[in-house]
């Protein structure tokens, strides 16, 4: 018996996200790491290790559909946590720790073995015609976000 696979739609993209996020969330467990958390430390280390901190919550709560305050929130508890700390060349800024960089490394390198094994044996020709739907997905829906 063969089985179909089943069509794309948010069904589909909503139990892969999630399943994949549950993994993700064990990783960051361990490691004393919220999702939230791990989000904006990596905002912070594709902006260089260090970003405004207004731009900072624009970045996260884009990404995650959240109110601006919860992504304060998070600034808060890392800076708290000394993960984040302001920088000292300008307040209005944000940087990476030490703590911050270990932290970002540690739960990188675990999730990076982890989506190893998911994406293991797809033909990455299967990965780019997803990689390209989704996109297009995303973008409507934040198109969508925008004029509601």
């Amino acid at each position: 018996m063969t089985t179909t696979a089943p069509t794309v739609n948010g069904r589909v993209i909503a139990l892969a996200h999630y399943a994949g996020r549950a993994l993700a969330e064990g990783v960051l467990a361990r490691h004393g790491a919220t999702f939230h958390q791990s989000v904006t430390l990596v905002a912070v280390v594709l902006a260089g290790e260090s970003i405004g901190r207004d731009e900072l919550v624009a970045d996260v709560t884009g990404s995650l559909k959240t109110d601006e305050s919860v992504v304060r929130g998070v600034i808060e508890e890392l800076t708290a946590a000394k993960l984040l700390e302001e920088d000292p060349a300008e307040v209005a800024r944000v940087r990476l720790t030490d703590a911050g960089r270990e932290r970002y490394e540690s739960t990188s390198a675990e999730t990076a073995e982890i989506s190893a094994r998911l994406y293991a044996g797809i033909p990455a020709e299967d990965l780019a015609v997803a990689g390209r739907v989704l996109a297009l997905v995303t973008e409507r829906a934040n198109a969508e976000l925008v004029s509601a």
